[in-house]
């Protein structure tokens, strides 16, 4: 059955040919025979449509290839790594440290001599004096200036200006007492030099009594020795109080404390929250309750405005009930009360009854430090603490390094007994949290580094150390601004070159214009520390130096980074090349063949018009 396609003619048969004309076809059939080895000519210009349309379709998909790059492109903010690499460099070649200043003064009760020599020979003589003692790993250079007042007149070393005026601050002054002479000095010479550096005032007060020697520590940036005592020892004294307080807080050689890398209870983002908790173990016995906002916080903000620099603290507190502890207690008769020795303090802290991780106020990386009032139950009631020597604790309290404080609080109901106490509401009276927040703020002062008190610190005589209303006196606070400062600088250069080594492996790793701009930040705030340190401002460099390693944290730890899996530029090709490949190869093979087809018809064409200009 025969189809007729849509378009398509049918043809009539052929007419057989003639005679003449089979011969002639046969003719003419030998002869393309006998040519068939040259190509047909083409008797007409090959057309250029086919070739465009091959082409246009080409052209699209390369002009479509720089939006898909561009619509795939990974976006990096450029970070400055010569900066850090030169941040780096500066830090490890010039580790920082903070130059200060030593002004000694002797005020002699007789007509000594008082020229500007004497001076000039024991300033050379404290100098000489440093070279002997163990240098702290924060103190730069130390100019020293000595002024010797007599009743002959008063004269100053020449090296250093001085800023004590002469007259203004006698030997009279000892018998208003330490807290005010120790004003008087601080009003006479002031807490630093002209260029902003520490400069820390010894004053020597000579007296006929040879056997009532004493020194005592200032809670600013002075201390003085009264007594009758020779120049040679004067110098050595001197020396020894600079170094051993002032610049290292009175941590002996391999004693744990500020400096060791032990303690830097702050946060990584330059938080701490300070939480108190009142925990009731058996409220069926008492229960106790505390005016917190009203006593703790006055007395705690004092303690907040001074760590400023290193820390931006909040308080928050509770009371919690139904809180056992996890060891155990033993009576002892002699000791009048129930005993919790050292080896059970680690046992102490109930974790799984003790709800204390309730803050708001923490939040991403800051510090929490848990600070626990204990009641005991009135079976347990009283509980002491017993040292490793056999005695009882004196402030019956104990510190967990990184977590916080727990202090036992017995009640007074415990000691005149607490058969009538049987579920008892009372509050802790001002007094007594007051002495409470005392020892919260000594162990405040242990996990920051420092000793909770110098009470058995000594030079050879009595020593008495001034206390300060704030919990830490102007050259303890100095010497943590300094101490967190060097080690801020260094976490904030340890973070930044993180960085810097994770962007440059991860070619596919998103950087956002923020992160680049925080480690700009970051940058700035170490470069204007490490400027600070070299003039000696403590707490300036350290604030700046906390900015810097918060900065450097959060570029760190930036939502974009966490959150992105980061593929290999293999993983890319992977995912691109099946959707695409295969469709380009196509074009392109079609694009060439078409190029070849055009080429060849082309070269029929002229060898046409060539044979016709022979034939001519």
């Amino acid at each position: 059955m025969a189809e007729e396609i849509a378009g398509d003619e049918a043809l009539p048969p052929p007419l057989p040919p003639s005679a003449g004309e089979a011969s002639s076809s046969t003719s003419t059939s030998a002869h393309t025979s006998a040519g068939s080895s040259k190509p047909p000519l083409r008797t007409t210009k090959p057309g250029v449509k086919r070739l465009v349309l091959t082409a246009s379709v080409l052209l699209s998909f390369l002009l479509g290839l720089p939006f898909l790059l561009k619509s795939t492109e990974i976006h990096r903010s450029p970070l400055p790594s010569d900066a850090i690499t030169a941040l780096a460099h500066r830090l490890h070649s010039n580790p920082p440290s903070f130059p200060c200043g030593l002004h000694a003064v002797f005020l002699r009760s007789g007509s000594g001599p008082s020229d500007a020599s004497v001076a000039t020979v024991l300033e050379q003589a404290i100098s000489a004096q440093f070279q002997l003692l163990p240098a702290a790993s924060t103190a730069g250079n130390v100019s020293v200036s000595v002024t010797v007042e007599s009743a002959g007149g008063c004269s100053s070393s020449s090296s250093i200006g001085s800023r004590w005026e002469c007259g203004v601050v006698t030997t009279a002054d000892l018998v208003l007492g330490d807290e005010v002479f120790d004003e008087l000095l601080h009003s006479a010479l002031g807490s630093g030099g002209g260029d902003g550096s520490r400069v820390y005032t010894v004053v020597v007060v000579e007296t006929d009594d040879a056997e009532r020697m004493r020194l005592v520590i200032g809670k600013h940036r002075h201390a003085w020795l009264v007594g009758k005592v020779d120049e040679a020892n004067a110098v050595s004294f001197i020396g020894k109080v600079f170094v051993k307080y002032f610049m290292n807080g009175g941590i002996e050689e391999g004693e744990a404390g500020i400096g060791k890398s032990e303690f830097m209870p702050v946060g990584s983002d330059g938080n701490v929250v300070l939480s108190f908790s009142l925990l009731n173990a058996d409220p069926s016995d008492w229960v106790y309750d505390w005016e917190f906002e009203k006593v703790g916080e006055r007395m705690l903000n004092p303690v907040i405005e001074a760590l400023r620099p290193i820390a931006e603290i909040n308080i928050e507190s509770q009371v919690l009930y139904h809180t056992p502890k996890s060891s155990y207690s033993h009576s002892d008769d002699k000791l009048g009360g129930n005993v919790l020795s050292m080896g059970d303090i680690p046992f102490f802290v109930n974790s799984n009854e003790w709800h204390l991780d309730t803050s708001i106020s923490a939040t991403g990386r800051s510090k929490v430090l848990q600070f626990v009032v204990y009641v005991p139950s009135a079976k347990e009631c009283p509980l002491y603490l017993q040292l490793p020597d056999g005695g009882l604790s004196k402030t019956n309290a104990f510190i967990s390094p990184m977590w916080g404080g727990v202090l036992i609080w017995n009640p007074p109901d415990c000691l005149h007994g607490s058969e009538n106490t049987h579920g008892t509401r009372k509050k802790m009276s001002s007094q007594e949290l007051m002495e409470t927040l005392e020892i919260f703020i000594g162990q405040l002062r242990q996990l920051f580094g420092l000793k909770p008190s110098y009470l058995s610190q000594d030079m050879g005589m009595p020593t008495k150390f001034v206390v300060s209303e704030k919990g830490f006196t102007e050259w303890e606070l100095d010497l943590l601004y300094r101490h967190h400062a060097c080690s801020n600088l260094l976490s904030c250069l340890t973070t930044l070159e993180s960085l810097s080594s994770l962007v440059h492996s991860l070619p596919r790793m998103i950087v956002m214009d923020e992160i680049g701009r925080q480690v700009e930040l970051s940058l700035e705030a170490a470069n204007l520390a490490q400027r600070n340190a070299t003039l000696g401002i403590s707490d300036s460099s350290a604030a700046s130096a906390t900015r810097a390693r918060a900065l450097a944290e959060d570029a760190f730890f930036h939502p974009s980074i966490m959150s992105i899996s980061y593929a290999s530029i293999e993983h890319y090709f992977a995912i691109y090349m099946p959707f695409f490949a295969p469709v380009s190869l196509h074009v392109l093979l079609a694009a060439i063949k078409e190029l070849k087809r055009y080429r060849a018809e082309r070269a029929k064409y002229s060898a046409y018009l060539a044979s016709r200009a022979s034939s001519s």
